[in-house]
């Protein structure tokens, strides 16, 4: 199969230039370790059937003769025998040179002291010898559908003269929500490629819940619980609320721990991201709204949790465009990581919201709001990014870099009169 770009090249190369190891980890099928193949130099796949067994007891006995090979050398899915991460680390110290390693693994490694108590072995966070990088399923831009006229980076380095056409229609955008970002998704005939998040969804539930601490959980609660994120996905709804959202469709006792416990093993395996909020300089007093806004990885497995397709979005315009944001910010956690930064959310207690805040290390930022298109919300887009704008305190911190509607609909890219740029996601890039 034909490998496709992806942004974390470039992530992957950089951070091995300056770095003894590097981790890159996601959810499982985003294409974690075709990428890592890409600049590896040997490759042991710690899950192979025929190998796995000795894999094992190496890891245990003698770690360092699976650390040899050429460098980089990639270990995949070194989680399954977590002792090999504090020999990679040791390994790292004790040579000279970066770039010796590439783990990828679609499991958060487990760090804290009670799990070091029980058993897990785990005992050195690889602080200043092991960068991370985080991959998702694929942009709109790596999977082809995106021109790319509207460049991120470009936005902050103020540039006004960028046009953008789009190609994407309405249809076009919900089939995309459908489909994902996943790799091999991309390149299947549409009845196939439909099928692939549902396939994911159903390993999920079945299997890899288990896999960050190995506890065995109940199939139909994580049905639950994802159901009740697909509903509230784009929202700051608390775990209380999930937990009661459950109860509902819960005959056994269902407590809040229970779901907290259910929630972080599926944080754990990438499936759900939320944003946190951002927290400006404000010239008023208005107090900045803390939680998380929910979201999916990917927006297909919100269609997946709750058995939708193409048709049903279409016909339902609130429901989508919840949906459309889960993509929107997919693309924009992607592309904000390949300039240094991180996506956010903002709320206040005067109502006043933003939906995507892309801060950068060097202070910079951008505010983004996420409307479906037409002239009205795109208007309403506007105004609530300008509003916000006027309470930053510029004398603490930068002005806005660029304000952004991004949209699902519109033939054009291009900035406002107002200084406002309207981008349709078919257009933009990192």
């Amino acid at each position: 199969m034909h490998y496709r770009h992806r942004i974390a090249d470039k992530l992957l190369e950089n951070k091995l230039k300056g770095m003894g190891a590097v981790l890159v980890e996601g959810a499982k099928w985003c294409g974690k370790t075709t990428t890592a193949e890409q600049q590896a130099k040997s490759i042991l796949y710690m899950d192979q059937p025929k190998d796995r067994a000795m894999n094992l007891q190496l890891a245990q006995i003698n770690p360092d003769l699976l650390l040899n090979g050429d460098t980089p050398r990639l270990i995949d899915e070194w989680q399954i025998a977590p002792e090999l991460w504090d020999a990679v680390r040791f390994t790292v110290d004790h040579r000279e040179g970066d770039g010796q390693f590439i783990l990828t693994g679609s499991v958060t490694p487990l760090q804290d002291d009670e799990d070091v108590e029980q058993g897990k072995k785990i005992f050195h966070s690889g602080a200043g010898r092991i960068a991370r990088i985080t991959m998702r399923p694929m942009t709109l831009w790596e999977s082809g559908e995106s021109c790319g006229q509207i460049s991120l980076e470009d936005l902050f380095g103020g540039s006004d003269k960028m046009v953008g056409i789009n190609n994407l229609e309405l249809q076009d955008v919900v089939w995309l929500i459908c489909r994902g970002g996943w790799p091999k998704a991309v390149d299947q005939d549409k009845d196939i490629a439909l099928g692939r998040a549902f396939d994911y969804y159903d390993t999920v539930v079945n299997v890899d819940i288990k896999e960050p601490d190995g506890v065995v959980r109940n199939p139909e609660r994580v049905k639950l619980l994802m159901r009740s994120y697909a509903r509230n996905q784009g929202t700051q709804v608390s775990l209380t609320a999930i937990s009661a959202d459950m109860k509902a469709n819960d005959r056994d006792t269902l407590d809040d721990r229970t779901v907290y416990s259910y929630l972080k093993a599926l944080k754990g395996i990438f499936v759900v991201e939320d944003v946190k909020a951002w927290n400006p300089n404000l010239r008023s007093k208005s107090a900045i709204r803390s939680s998380d806004t929910r979201y999916f990885t990917d927006p297909s497995i919100a269609v997946a949790a709750l058995g939708v397709g193409p048709t049903d979005l279409m016909s339902d315009l609130n429901t989508l465009g919840l949906f459309f944001e889960t993509l929107c910010m997919r693309d924009l956690r992607v592309y904000a990581q390949a300039l240094d930064g991180e996506v956010y959310h903002y709320r206040d207690s005067d109502g006043l919201e933003c939906d995507a805040v892309v801060h950068l290390r060097n202070g910079s930022y951008g505010l983004i709001e996420i409307k479906l298109g037409g002239e009205r919300l795109i208007e309403e887009g506007a105004k609530s990014l300008q509003k916000l704008a006027k309470k930053i305190d510029t004398t603490k911190m930068k002005t806005p870099s660029f304000l952004m509607v991004l949209t699902a609909t519109g033939k054009y890219a291009f900035k406002r009169e107002d200084g406002v740029w309207v981008v349709p996601i078919g257009t933009l890039k990192d």
